[in-house]
């Protein structure tokens, strides 16, 4: 007689061969037709669940959490390790405004067009602003490595990618709680709630981010060198649980963490010989990472929800991608006088802002919330990342090229 659990496990192992499968052929269809992988991921999914019921997967289960949370964290932390401190010496006051203030504005914006477009009350408003108003380093990184950008303009995009999802998934659980009644909040409590969360959640990443690094690198207390990238796994998924455990940002504490593990040899600590290893692990990793949770976002997509609000939320993006961006751009950049901001540079950033990993997740985890207007709330994230990555991901080094930003030997 087959038991419950071993029902469950063999769902969830037709689940991972399934969706492995299918990722692997979709990323080669991606390769074949020059757009990023994840928007094909995304249809993939679409085919998979709503069109042939391989895969029903509910949003709320605990199989679907779990790829969120492990997915998101695992490829936090590798953005943060792709960050160097050292780059950011020029650029930092830009990407600190893009990465709290900027996500604010954009936060806000959004909220505005998506309160009077599709008639959402003001805090649902504000959740889906706060739910894609990050950036995706997942998506940005792959597409940097395709054509070489001013190491200014690079290294900033970059860093605000991986920095502002960690505000962004702060904001959106803070107003999540607002909404489930579980905080009461007014301004100057939000701010104070906001801080505490987002250094709280700095403090756990630096502490467990120096630890394991430490153990890993150290030349002679480095006990854990030949477990490297165990380390790096237990670095990423024991500062989100530490985080989580004090009640403070567990994506802000794995994204530090991240940040810390790449920038080793700043504490006078060696990895280079394990750096290709790093590297080689890490990006497959967090292409299952990815993988998992847009073709399980894919398929939780509601066909008829996206037809019903289809032209509004069209109408939201657009607004997203050609006003809030800019806006917040030039809100943030221009206060930056040590930069010495180019106009093409800031044109490049106001076309560079795809939508991607930490959304998804994030509208996911939200979904699993059971509050109201979650059909919406999907719909349009799904929209914004399938609409950013199709015609800004694809068009990236285009657009970088036509505005002269690439180094000689590329145009």
């Amino acid at each position: 007689m087959v038991n419950e659990t071993t029902i469950m496990i063999h769902h969830v192992l037709f689940l991972l061969v399934l969706i492995y499968a299918v990722g692997v052929l979709s990323g080669k269809i991606a390769k074949a037709v020059k757009l990023p992988d994840v928007a094909v991921f995304l249809i993939s999914g679409m085919v998979l669940g709503q069109g042939l019921h391989l895969i029903n997967e509910p949003s709320t289960s605990f199989t679907n959490q779990f790829i969120l949370i492990i997915g998101s964290a695992l490829i936090l932390f590798d953005g943060g390790r792709n960050i160097r401190l050292q780059g950011l010496a020029k650029v930092w006051v830009t990407v600190s405004l893009l990465s709290v203030p900027g996500v604010l504005i954009t936060c806000g914006a959004v909220a505005a067009a998506v309160h009077y477009l599709l008639g959402l009350d003001w805090i649902y408003a504000f959740l889906l602003g706060a739910i894609i108003s990050s950036t995706d380093p997942a998506t940005l990184i792959p597409v940097f490595k395709q054509v070489k950008i001013r190491p200014k303009v690079r290294e900033t995009v970059e860093s605000e990618s991986a920095f502002n999802d960690a505000t962004g998934s702060i904001l959106t659980f803070s107003i999540l709680a607002i909404i489930m009644g579980t905080q009461k909040v007014t301004i100057s409590s939000g701010i104070m709630n906001f801080l505490t969360t987002a250094l709280g959640g700095i403090a756990v990443g630096l502490f467990i981010g120096f630890l394991l690094t430490y153990l890993t690198s150290h030349r002679t207390l480095g006990l854990l060198r030949d477990y490297t990238t165990i380390a790096m796994i237990v670095a990423a998924l024991g500062a989100f649980l530490l985080g989580e455990t004090f009640h403070v940002s567990g994506f802000m504490a794995t994204f530090v963490a991240g940040l810390i593990w790449g920038n080793a040899p700043l504490f006078k600590l060696n990895m280079k010989e394990k750096e290709s290893e790093m590297n080689h692990f890490s990006e497959n990793l967090t292409l299952m990472m990815r993988m998992l949770i847009f073709i399980l976002l894919g398929s939780q997509v509601n066909i008829e929800a996206i037809l019903h609000y289809f032209w509004p939320s069209v109408a939201v993006i657009a607004i997203f991608m050609l006003i809030a961006r800019p806006l917040t751009v030039l809100a943030c950049a221009l206060l930056d006088r040590s930069a010495k901001w180019e106009r093409n540079e800031i044109l490049f950033m106001f076309w560079v802002r795809e939508t991607g990993v930490i959304p998804a997740a994030l509208a996911g985890m939200v979904a699993a919330a059971g509050i109201e207007h979650v059909e919406i709330i999907a719909a349009v994230t799904f929209m914004a990342v399938l609409l950013t990555i199709v015609f800004q991901a694809s068009t990236t080094a285009f657009v970088a090229r036509k505005l002269g930003i690439v180094y000689e030997s590329d145009r």
